[in-house]
């Protein structure tokens, strides 16, 4: 993640120029120049996104390896690094034999858009805005929970979760000594029409953000209500709201005092509608 890599020929004689508009988009998505990270970014965003000994991260322009080694020595993590450029690539493996580390991580000579992230539980990046765009789909395909950390560029109307701010006085781009890193978790995806016995629930889903109504046979009057959703959790919004947790194509009523919602089935599962509908 400390190296965002050019893709083309052509992207690397656009480095200089992306250089010096690093705070805009890249004038072609293969142009995506090589920018370190300092260390203590490094550390923060692995931090944010609270890497564990359980982890597979995977970074996406890994450049001299640094944030998969630190990820690996400091956190015990395992990892893996993508990179384009082949000496940073033979570098990254030399540091990682020197960290000890050698072991519990891979580096590769590779395009990042060729590289299969399903094994992620954690993807770092430093990439251009244009780029981060064009990577999202496949973000959000990741299994829920997935976290998803982006040294300063963020992802257009998917939100952050959380946004922390840390000076860097000797940042090399850009008039301001920060760095901001963003963190998102990959939400479940539950947008369309799920059914229980004598109930019907809508979800209107939009990244991590739902709208809710369940309707009840006999009953005149919907629930309505709205949520986030937490990886595999949907926590509604207020007290009548449920909580419901994802279970493949299931969804069921997950609250801590074993309450339901008026005219919520506490017992019957919801599952996700074909396309007849309930």
């Amino acid at each position: 993640m400390s190296r965002i890599a050019a893709r083309s020929a052509a992207g690397r004689r656009g480095i200089a120029a992306a250089l010096c508009l690093a705070i805009g988009i890249a004038s072609a998505q293969d142009e995506v120049p090589f920018i370190t990270t300092p260390d203590r970014v490094t550390l923060a965003m692995l931090e944010l996104a609270r890497v564990g000994p359980a982890d597979h991260v995977i970074d996406l322009g890994s450049g001299d390896g640094r944030i998969v080694i630190t990820a690996a020595k400091r956190f015990g993590a395992r990892g893996l690094g993508v990179e384009i450029v082949p000496e940073l690539v033979r570098k990254s493996r030399a540091l990682a034999r020197a960290a000890g580390v050698a072991e519990r991580v891979e580096f590769r000579e590779q395009d990042l858009f060729a590289t299969d992230l399903g094994r992620a539980s954690v993807v770092t990046m430093y990439l251009l805005p244009a780029v981060n765009l064009q990577l999202r789909p496949r973000l959000l395909a990741l299994a829920p929970g997935t976290r998803v950390v982006s040294h300063d560029w963020d992802m257009g109307d998917w939100l952050p979760e959380r946004t922390l701010t840390v000076d860097v006085p000797d940042k090399a781009v850009g008039r301001e000594k920060v760095s901001r890193i963003h963190l998102w978790v990959v939400p479940a995806a539950v947008h369309g029409t799920w059914c229980a016995e004598g109930h019907r629930l809508e979800i209107v889903q939009r990244f991590q953000a739902f709208s809710a109504t369940l309707s009840a046979q006999g009953s005149p009057v919907p629930l309505v209500f709205d949520g986030r959703i937490e990886g595999t959790t949907l926590r509604g919004l207020g007290a009548q709201a449920p909580e419901l947790a994802v279970e493949g194509e299931v969804l069921r009523t997950r609250r801590g005092d074993g309450a339901a919602a008026p005219g919520w089935p506490a017992e019957a599962p919801f599952r996700r509608a074909d396309g007849r509908g309930c």
